[in-house]
């Protein structure tokens, strides 16, 4: 159905909503986000929306995963479309294929540049913004009357804008005259400026409904990242709230779940406002504890508005006989317990196994980055919508013109010592944690083993603690010694030697080049945890996982850095050819220390009698 049909003829007790995902990386994660979807289908949502990633780099992915909510689940599904690597050919191709799912929605988008190109260019001059795609559709005779079309909104103002507000306004004013049904804005946190702005819009004649985007706050490192991505405004009494809590994730995640009720209030008081959309980040207990805050989900509350009826699945799935089951509040928490305990229809091809690590109740509780558990529905969303982080600004301010493996050098040891604050691998200074390895990651550095990612060990510091500790307090923290870079091939054998010799079964690593190349000591289907924790009521929390499927996915994107990095210069210059000869030649490395007891032990390894190993990077 479509999505302006639905907000019209929705129940008005209170306003819809409804929720984003984005394809996940990797194929078990994909199948265990449908069966999150199932649940969440249990909430009503009005509808879903599906990301589409950058170049169309998600397209089968997207279809797929659209498709089936549609198919499967009867949910309303929104199919994201952007112009990146579009052409017209393809545009129909996608648009036919969503037509045969039954997906009736599209957001239409212009897209993030590809990996690259710091000015997006249009790969077909006939789809170079949102309004070209909004007008193609309306314009075809096969498309027109088939699909309801949404466009975007900025209301802190598009990144990459040059214009002033009132500007921007005219062009989501043509976009909306050019066919589009309704807006989905961008996030925000500064609920004053966006109804400013939506009054604005609507003096501008924009009358289709305008969904606002909110994401609440996961982590602190997400939001931070999330939001300079988005060129989001972040309210000074928001950051003044997130300051002294910001290492620890269990309270950031509980003050996002409340900042995100008093947003969705306020938004939503004045009814000018029919629903909101959540960025759901592939995540599901935010959201919940939201629609639980709210009492958006279920029948009327027949207590007070903080005593909750249904409290168990049973209470849900077989409420009493002498009940009227439209008088029972199902709580996204029951709702989700019911949907699990009765789930029949998603089809998991491999089992996704027992206890804390791969509980589905318990991957929202930490940080999914990329050395998360690879089978959770986030796993790696450093940017669920696939955007390059890289900027030509960026590109000569930061790194320069390096033309030999010396520069390059350089570049990552200024970066160890804060003369530069970025490298592609790193789009921040390096982080406290790090701080407390500097000098084996200098030293490592120095040899041309150009470092990329790494953790000191840790054996119980206190979770409270201000550089090494995550999740609730009163817990304790444990991490294993690991380190990764890049080195050339030579060096790798002579690693590889070092483990067989002198590792005794302490020391696992993984290899891969650019050529799709992998080589480890990990047996199949081994799975090194090396960061974990241990809470109050709670079982063992364990939070970074480094295996083959995750490091194999990491490596792909790693080695997609050097080449947008490249492609910075031009095709025939030194600097070109420097960074695609190391991303030819070069591999990837992750080294796991067992031995969490010794801080040394790691470094230890590496580095003594560390003249048996040929250093040919520097």
């Amino acid at each position: 159905m479509k999505l302006t049909q639905k907000i019209q003829s929705r129940n008005k007790l209170r306003p819809f909503y409804t929720f984003e995902f984005f394809p996940p990386r990797t194929d078990q994660g994909f199948e265990n986000l449908i069966s999150r979807i199932s649940r969440l289908a249990t909430l009503d949502p009005l509808a879903i929306s599906v990301t589409w990633g950058a170049g169309g780099s998600t397209k089968e992915r997207s279809l797929d995963l659209a498709g089936l909510a549609q198919a499967e689940y009867g949910l309303d599904t929104v199919l994201h479309l952007t112009c990146t690597n579009m052409e017209q050919g393809l545009v129909d191709d996608v648009l036919r294929t969503a037509n045969e799912r039954g997906i009736q929605n599209v957001l239409a988008l212009r897209g993030d540049p590809p990996r690259g190109e710091e000015e997006w260019i249009p790969s077909d001059p006939r789809f170079a913004h949102g309004i070209d795609l909004v007008s193609y559709i309306r314009s075809s005779s096969e498309f027109s009357s088939h699909f309801c079309i949404g466009v975007a909104a900025y209301p802190d103002g598009h990144t990459e804008s040059t214009v002033d507000e009132a500007t921007e306004l005219d062009y989501l004013k043509a976009k909306v005259d050019a066919g589009a049904d309704f807006i989905v804005t961008q996030l925000f946190y500064d609920v004053d400026r966006f109804l400013q702005w939506l009054e604005k819009a609507r003096q501008k004649g924009i009358n289709v409904p305008i969904i606002p985007g909110i994401m609440p706050i996961q982590t602190h490192s997400s939001f931070a990242r999330l939001t300079k991505l988005c060129g989001t405004r972040v309210p000074e009494d928001v950051a003044a709230a997130l300051n002294p809590i910001s290492h620890d994730d269990q309270l950031v995640k509980d003050y996002g779940v409340k900042l995100a009720i008093d947003m969705i209030q306020r938004i939503t008081a004045d009814g000018k406002v029919p629903g909101v959309h959540f960025c759901t980040l592939n995540l599901e207990k935010s959201v919940q504890r939201v629609l639980e805050g709210l009492q958006w989900v279920g029948g009327v509350a027949t207590t007070s508005p903080n005593k909750l009826i249904a409290e168990t699945p049973d209470d849900i799935v077989h409420p009493p006989s002498d009940v009227d089951s439209s008088t029972l509040l199902v709580t996204p928490t029951t709702a989700t317990a019911a949907a699990t305990t009765n789930l029949t229809t998603v089809q998991i091809t491999e089992e996704a196994g027992r206890g804390e690590l791969n509980n589905a109740a318990t991957w929202d509780d930490f940080p999914n980055g990329r050395f998360g558990d690879f089978k959770s529905p986030a796993f790696g969303n450093q940017d669920p919508w696939g955007g390059s982080g890289i900027s030509r600004t960026e590109v000569l301010a930061q790194w320069g013109s390096p033309k030999t493996l010396e520069n390059l050098t350089k570049i990552f040891v200024d970066h160890l010592h804060s003369r530069i604050s970025t490298t592609p691998f790193s789009p921040g200074p390096l982080s406290p944690e790090s701080l407390m390895i500097l000098p084996h990651l200098e030293k490592l550095t120095k040899k041309g083993w150009w470092t990329v990612g790494s953790q000191p060990a840790v054996d119980g510091a206190s979770s409270s603690d201000p550089v090494v500790g995550w999740g609730p307090r009163s817990g304790y923290v444990f991490q294993k010694g690991f380190v990764e870079f890049f080195c050339p091939k030579e060096d790798l054998n002579a690693i590889e030697r070092r483990v067989e010799e002198k590792g005794n079964g302490w020391v696992h690593w993984f290899a891969g080049s650019d050529k799709g190349e992998c080589r480890s000591n990990v047996p199949k289907d081994g799975r090194n945890a090396v960061t974990w924790g241990v809470f109050p009521g709670q079982e063992i929390a364990q939070t970074t996982i480094i295996e083959k499927e995750s490091f194999l996915s990491w490596k792909e994107e790693a080695f997609s850095i050097w080449s947008e990095w490249a492609s910075f210069y031009r095709p025939d210059s030194e600097q070109r050819k420097l960074l695609e000869d190391v991303r030819d030649q070069r591999w990837l490395v992750s080294i796991v220390h067992h031995d969490y007891k010794d801080p040394q032990a790691l470094w230890t390894f590496l580095f003594d009698d560390d003249d048996d190993i040929k250093v040919n990077g520097a």
